[in-house]
């Protein structure tokens, strides 16, 4: 699961920039394209097919270059859904979570506390407050009230995840309830798929749970990924190396090992 942060000043010329893009892909392939299904698009298939492979690498540079030109940083996690599945129910806090969909939603929420609250700091222990978000989802009407419910009355073992302090609100940052939108009227939910896609495959390419389907295809997946990851928000906020919690250590035992 990937999100993309942008600032409220920044996202109508976000929103613009992106409409146009679609606009000048739709003129390319010759038929009017509401929101790219990055499936469908790097394997060709309809409306892509009349895209060879070289031109579709093309439009996929130019995408991670419009990303990088608007600085906008990411937010990502990432399960491996062979150790989910194997052992994800015996831990101690799994009915707080129950489903993977959670478990991703729950890691976005608590490494964008961490990060948008600061550090702790000075003799007091006030928060050094950086900022603070609304979470913006795609549409997913099985986990909806599921996860509000869960982000308004967090567990308590989520605390340590960002250092809680005694009078500090639980999730201080997020500003109102998680939102769920059709990905057609959001751009950069479709751009946050577009991000998963190529991270996904880069980490199923690395560890060798999907074979390359093109000779260059593994080196060049990287390179895109790599962009991807200059642009994340510092690893101590999503996957720390040590000194870990419990809770933070939770998530990361079920990442692929490869992004640790």
């Amino acid at each position: 699961m990937v999100g993309v942060i942008a600032d409220s000043y920044r996202m109508r010329p976000t929103k613009e920039a992106w409409n146009n893009l679609l606009s000048t892909l739709s003129e390319i392939i010759g038929r009017t394209i509401e929101e790219i299904h990055t499936r469908d698009f790097y394997s060709g298939n309809s409306p892509w097919r009349d895209l060879n492979g070289n031109q579709r690498s093309a439009i996929i540079a130019a995408i991670f270059k419009w990303l990088r030109a608007r600085k906008h940083s990411i937010v990502f996690s990432a399960v491996d859904k062979e150790k989910f599945r194997e052992s994800f129910n015996d831990e101690s806090v799994a009915s707080d979570i129950s489903t993977l969909w959670r478990f991703l939603a729950l890691h976005i929420a608590l490494s964008l506390q961490k990060y948008f609250q600061g550090s702790p700091r000075g003799k007091d222990r006030t928060v050094n407050q950086k900022g603070k978000f609304v979470l913006i989802f795609d549409n997913e009407v099985r986990e909806e009230k599921h996860f509000t419910d869960l982000l308004l009355d967090a567990p308590e073992w989520t605390d340590s995840y960002y250092n809680r302090l005694p009078k500090q609100d639980k999730l201080s940052q997020i500003v109102d309830v998680p939102h769920f939108v059709d990905s057609k009227d959001v751009g950069l939910i479709q751009l946050a798929d577009f991000i998963c896609f190529f991270l996904r495959k880069h980490i199923e390419l690395q560890m060798e749970y999907a074979e390359p389907s093109y000779r260059d295809e593994k080196k060049k997946v990287s390179e895109w990924a790599d962009l991807i990851l200059k642009q994340s928000i510092p690893k101590s906020n999503c996957y720390l190396a040590r000194g870990r919690c419990a809770c933070a250590d939770l998530f990361c035992k079920y990442a692929p090992d490869i992004i640790l």
